[in-house]
């Protein structure tokens, strides 16, 4: 009998290698789902009012998802509804905190009452402290993880029970690459991503068998433009430079729009799992594969950043509130421009 030892497959022969082909070709078939429409679906997005949220919405709604925006800001939601409602799109706002259990539920069922279901969920809504690590607090790591992991968390312990009822349903929770690679200088951040995908993934590998399927999301560097909300500690004009530059630079960061198109069409796929672009790919795998040596490349990266060097550098600032004369520049002007498309600004004096 012709065996593949010399292959290094011992003790398979021929028969048994095209049995465990055509199971995987069965098991593909089966994996492979109906492509998701999205037309009518109720699509509940939290930070929907701006940056990639409103991008989401945008893609969704011309897709003919109805939409039920979440976000703390009022007037925010306001701006959002009427430029998405003048699109053709039908969208109602609904205030809300995500890291408030009680808001959470109060919200899900005015959109229940409203719309009558929930057919998808996006956990978008997000927040980015900058900084090293010795000015950062207990309290910045709590709201990072009361923002990221506990919100996501209150909302689908609230729209899950009737998802697995009706036998289907789609979650997607947006990390980030610093959910796979530890980033220095963000680690509140990186901490509460880094927990968001843990569950999200184990989340998807338990509720798939209800119908229900996960899409854990970790994007790169996005051009939302949300920078100027960013909260900065250290020195903050050198902290604020680098990280609104490297958001603003072409190759390393991409439109929040091209961003947007490619989750929704992770969505309707059906897919587990979204890296993008191919540069955060690459950064995930090699800190899968070799973590030692990502650890020690990015400890080299780290020595390029400022430490703490006045009692001010443990004072939070906002981003618009540590520019300096690289920000604004032509350097980042892409980031600018998102700013003004994506609702990231004040919404100008009367």
């Amino acid at each position: 009998m012709t065996t593949l030892a010399g292959m290094g497959w011992r003790g398979l022969d021929w028969k048994t290698l095209g049995a465990i082909a055509m199971a995987g070709v069965w098991l593909g078939r089966r994996l492979t789902l109906p492509r998701y429409d999205l037309a009518g679906k109720v699509v509940l997005l939290t930070g929907g009012s701006r940056g990639l949220g409103l991008e989401l919405a945008r893609v969704l709604g011309r897709k003919g998802a109805r939409l039920a925006l979440l976000a703390r800001d009022e007037e925010e939601l306001a701006r959002a509804r009427d430029e998405l409602r003048a699109a053709g799109a039908e969208v109602e706002i609904f205030g809300c905190d995500v890291r408030f259990q009680d808001q959470v539920q109060r919200a899900v069922r005015e959109v229940v009452e409203r719309f009558g279901r929930v057919d998808v969920l996006v956990n978008n809504a997000g927040i980015i402290q900058v900084g090293p690590a010795e000015t950062m607090r207990v309290s910045d790591y709590q709201e990072a993880m009361d923002t990221h992991f506990f919100g996501p968390l209150f909302l689908v312990q609230t729209v899950l029970p009737d998802m697995r009822r009706r036998g289907e349903g789609r979650i997607v929770n947006i990390s980030s690459v610093g959910g796979k690679v530890p980033t220095p200088h963000l680690l509140p951040y990186v901490a509460s991503k880094f927990a968001l995908v843990g569950w999200s993934e184990g989340l998807h590998a338990e509720v798939r068998r209800d119908g229900v399927i996960v899409t854990t999301v970790c994007p790169g560097l996005m051009r939302t433009g949300s920078p100027r909300h960013v909260a900065v500690k250290g020195r903050h004009d050198v902290e604020y430079a680098w990280f609104k530059v490297l958001d603003s630079l072409p190759y390393l960061s991409m439109s929040s729009r091209a961003a947007a198109r490619a989750i929704v069409r992770g969505v309707e796929l059906g897919k587990p799992e979204l890296i993008f672009p191919g540069r955060a790919r690459t950064g995930a795998r090699l800190q899968g594969l070799a973590p030692g040596l990502m650890s020690e490349l990015l400890g080299l990266g780290a020595r390029l950043l400022p430490r703490p060097s006045s009692p001010e550098d443990f004072q939070q600032r906002s981003g618009a509130e540590s520019e300096s004369p690289l920000t604004p520049s032509f350097v980042t002007r892409l980031t600018e421009r998102a700013e003004l498309e994506n609702n990231e600004r004040p919404a100008p004096s009367p």
